[in-house]
């Protein structure tokens, strides 16, 4: 029984991920995301999630919805799943396309609050474009995960 019910948990699970990457995802999925990556963190640790980011593992890299994560203390990225560019880079006063410094105001409102949204404009790695986007932050220990929405 109890392998049975572990089965449909898994099944019931990659279903639910199939049709997330299909969809355009919400806020409440961002969130669950984070939430995800907590909890691999304090379970695996945080250089095992990296792994798990930069791989593109699809429990945290959905299409457009995906996380990242950054030091709180330095700013620097730690993983991204599609720029690999800027991984062990500080960019909290790079601005996005309107001028704003949201990358300081992520790791802010991650000290001060541990949680919270952050708006911005960023790159859709589905449409290459620059977009309105709207990020979801989780502090864990000594870093930031964040996982956005692209503002349709």
């Amino acid at each position: 029984m109890k392998l049975l019910a572990t089965a449909t948990a898994l099944c019931l699970g990659l279903a639910c991920t199939t049709a997330l990457a299909n969809d355009n995802p919400t806020k409440e999925d961002a969130i669950a995301m984070t939430e995800r990556g907590a909890a691999f963190i304090k379970s695996k640790g945080k250089d095992e999630m990296m792994k798990k980011i930069n791989a593109k593992d699809p429990d945290f890299c959905q299409g457009e919805l995906y996380v990242d994560m950054r030091d709180i203390k330095t700013g620097i990225v730690l993983a991204h799943p599609y720029n690999a560019s800027i991984i062990g880079k500080d960019l909290t006063d790079v601005p996005d396309a309107n001028g704003k410094k949201y990358r300081r105001e992520i790791i802010e409102l991650a000290a001060a609050k541990g949680k919270g949204w952050v708006d911005y404009q960023y790159k859709n790695p589905k449409s290459g474009k620059i977009e309105p986007k709207t990020t979801y932050i989780l502090r864990v220990d000594d870093v930031v995960l964040e996982a956005g929405i692209y503002k349709k």
